[in-house]
């Protein structure tokens, strides 16, 4: 499932693009933006994998806009404005979407945004995860987790040498984007890196100096790896 949001001083546009993404049962849009300010507050909090995003609008251009958001942030371009074609596969958009566009030209484009999102999964074989928190993109050596604790709709990464990150993310997602071979959930509140278990004792694990206890629903697939 790709996480999207959509960009455009427009509301007429904006619900296109709602209505084609309802149209793929891939694409999970959350939320839509009149306004670049209201749309960066909220990057700054959630993960989102791309971005719908009008090059032409008041204030802030959508060139200006991706360029805040970030490299790892897909986007698709959406304009009236041809002339704007060029610039917005200088930054590597995923596609660039000339309204009005049809239905057929839009599964086009974000079939695209598929195949560029199983491309950077593959990728995350080199051993690091990426997170937004704070305005900007961290990324985070694998081995540097010490664990990963749930805080409601918030996720907190303890990281070897260095501060914790406090990033909005459910800890089902970011389960699903670690190794399944090196990580584990432990407890509802839990994730922690399987190699660097110092012991199991009465129901708790012990990383460096933390302790962490297993949860019930948690404890059978805890047992077959310790």
């Amino acid at each position: 499932m790709i996480t999207a949001i959509a960009i455009d001083d427009e509301p007429l546009a904006l619900k296109v693009v709602s209505h084609f993404c309802g149209q793929v049962n891939f694409i999970s849009l959350q939320k839509t933006f009149t306004k670049t300010d209201e749309a960066l507050e909220y990057l700054a909090k959630n993960q989102v994998d791309l971005l719908f995003l009008d090059i032409h609008m008041p204030g802030r251009t959508g060139l200006d806009f991706y360029k805040l958001a970030g490299p790892d942030v897909m986007v698709i371009f959406t304009t009236a404005h041809s002339q704007y074609a060029v610039e917005g596969f200088n930054v590597n958009a995923i596609d660039y979407l000339l309204k009005p566009f049809s239905f057929d030209r839009f599964l086009a484009a974000v079939e695209k945004a598929v195949k560029e999102k199983r491309q950077r999964t593959a990728a995350t074989g080199a051993g690091y995860l990426t997170v937004r928190a704070d305005y900007k993109q961290h990324r985070i050596d694998y081995d540097d987790i010490l664990l990963i604790e749930g805080l409601d709709d918030y996720i907190r990464l303890h990281i070897k040498g260095k501060n914790p990150i406090t990033a909005r993310v459910s800890m089902k997602n970011i389960l699903a984007k670690l190794p399944e071979a090196e990580f584990i959930r432990v407890h509802r509140s839990y994730i922690i890196p399987i190699k660097k278990v110092k012991s199991l004792y009465n129901k708790t694990l012990q990383i460096e100096d933390f302790v962490i206890p297993v949860g019930d629903t948690y404890k059978e697939a805890v047992a077959k790896y310790f």
